[in-house]
């Protein structure tokens, strides 16, 4: 596909592919699950994108893939899927073992336009995608309180987008939102099943470790 270089086009997109989100539970049994990130080289110029593959529940690495391509947008908050979802695409290409849903690092519909980095990639791939976000980039939560799994729902023009989830005491919550195929009271638990003892979930941080590190995931 031809994607766009300027912020009024990738506008245009994000209103066109929005309509293509579909939230609602439309995944089978989840044996394999998926976690995605994008760490950059030469000063930002090449897009190193790692895709690595979990059984699930048992979060067990299975299988991953690196792709390298050009960055051709540039960082824009909220413009993050024309950056990051060319490569990831490409290294999602590369797996022998298929995932049945991905994580990515980054918002769903937790989006001005409901269409964050998760739900592009999802309509894109047509694989069920979850965002789950380090920060918030649009709405307001009520209080959440200081345990593990308390969640609160997080709502944008009066209309919920997913939730703030506190994966561990005495750490800041992340931002979880159905990107596509997956529901909102779903996200959260399955982002919370794939949580151990960190503050991210395992798909996440294998996908950080090799994007961004250059760590090879223990495969069994």
């Amino acid at each position: 596909m031809e994607w766009p270089t300027t912020i009024e086009d990738a506008v245009a997109v994000q209103e066109a592919f929005r309509a293509q989100v579909r939230i609602a539970d439309e995944y089978g049994v989840i044996r394999t699950i998926a976690g995605v990130d994008v760490g950059f080289e030469n000063e930002g110029a090449t897009a190193r994108a790692a895709v690595v593959v979990l059984s699930y529940p048992a979060l067990r690495p299975l299988d991953y893939a690196l792709a390298r391509g050009a960055a051709r947008f540039p960082y824009v908050p909220g413009f993050l899927s024309f950056r990051e979802a060319p490569v990831i695409l490409d290294a999602l290409a590369m797996l022998k073992t298929p995932p049945d849903l991905v994580i990515c690092d980054g918002q769903g519909i937790a989006h001005p336009r409901r269409l964050g980095i998760a739900s592009h990639l999802g309509v894109l791939s047509g694989l069920p995608t979850i965002g789950c976000a380090k920060a918030l980039l649009v709405g307001q939560h009520p209080t959440l309180p200081d345990e593990r799994g308390a969640r609160v729902p997080l709502t944008h023009r009066r209309e919920q987008v997913g939730w703030a989830l506190r994966t561990r005491p005495g750490v800041k919550p992340v931002y979880v939102s159905p990107g596509h195929r997956v529901g909102l009271h779903s996200s959260a638990e399955i982002v919370m099943a794939c949580i151990t003892r960190y503050r991210l979930p395992e798909t996440t941080r294998y996908a950080h470790n090799l994007a961004s590190n250059g760590i090879l995931p223990p495969i069994s």
